[in-house]
């Protein structure tokens, strides 16, 4: 028997896509149409939360202009109940501010603030630089906490005093500590989403808001089952989903970089006309295309 139960707070919705950039063929541009036709693609498909320049997006080789032009497509390309949220958040405080403020003039739904990276900042000093950026616009923002990639976790302490900041709303925890994130989420207002693809499951049953997925991209409609299984607490379901998902997210998320699997899996489902990525990144050679048209077809997403 199942039951429904009370549905999580979701200031970004529930099912998220850490959207790819589409580039032009020589990888010198953004291909602003097929970035459209994407994400009119990533919501038929089940999701209602999109992420532009984020990691998966290449932001890293993005220039600000083509964030900004980016961001301005995709929003005016989906309905307006569709969150759009911008990744903003780099190793330097005033550039972030700066991205912020213009991101939020083009009218997105909020920002994603990465812990700085590289530079390893003290714990005083991601406090003062997330909340110079959040007290910059009136957009909520999600902290990415992804040490991983940065360098740095975000330390409980450091939650729970950046949860006390009405901007702040939301983690994107990739770091898959499930019980500090229990904590924060007992002692404060902050929402989590998983940020990574093998635990989306695991994060929902503790009460996690939703998923900011890259596997979403490519399989939005299984994570949309997953989801809602969770939320009228059907463990048959949901295990179910998961279990699906299971061969395309380890061809996607355990083989190669997760933009390159991304990419190359959406140009085999035909939804990108190509696959061109920009270094340091190189696209997925013949044996990882034959593995992820293989997880694709075992997953019934070819």
């Amino acid at each position: 028997m199942t039951s429904t139960a009370p549905r999580p707070a979701r200031p970004f919705g529930a099912v998220g896509t850490a959207m790819v950039t589409p580039l032009t063929e020589d990888g010198h541009g953004v291909d602003l149409d097929a970035a459209q036709r994407l994400a009119d693609h990533v919501v038929r498909h089940g999701n209602d939360m999109i992420v532009v320049s984020g990691t998966t997006g290449e932001a890293p080789t993005l220039t600000d202009v083509e964030k900004l032009e980016l961001a301005r497509a995709v929003k005016s390309a989906v309905d307006p109940e569709i969150t759009v949220v911008a990744g903003v958040g780099t190793y330097d405080t005033a550039h972030s501010i700066d991205l912020a403020r213009e991101h939020a003039k083009l009218g997105v739904d909020g920002l994603l603030v990465v812990t700085p990276y590289y530079s390893k900042p003290s714990q005083a000093g991601i406090i003062a630089h997330t909340t110079a950026i959040a007290d910059s616009t009136d957009l909520p923002v999600m902290l990415y906490d992804i040490p991983g990639r940065t360098g740095t976790p975000l330390s409980t302490a450091t939650l729970l005093r950046l949860g006390e900041n009405p901007r702040i709303r939301a983690v994107k925890d990739a770091k898959a500590d499930l019980h500090q994130a229990s904590m924060v989420m007992a002692q404060t207002d902050l929402v989590y989403y998983s940020g990574e693809d093998g635990l989306n499951l695991p994060w929902l049953s503790i009460g996690a808001s939703g998923l900011v997925s890259v596997v979403g991209q490519v399989a939005g409609d299984l994570e949309r089952e997953l989801v809602e299984a969770v939320d009228r607490s059907d463990l048959a379901a949901a295990r179910d989903a998961h279990q699906r998902l299971v061969p395309v997210t380890e061809a996607i998320m355990n083989h190669m970089p997760g933009a390159v699997a991304a990419k190359a899996a959406l140009h085999l489902q035909g939804v990108l006309p190509h696959a061109v990525m920009r270094g340091p990144h190189v696209p997925a050679d013949t044996d990882q295309l034959r593995m992820l048209q293989a997880a694709l077809d075992a997953a019934g997403l070819a």
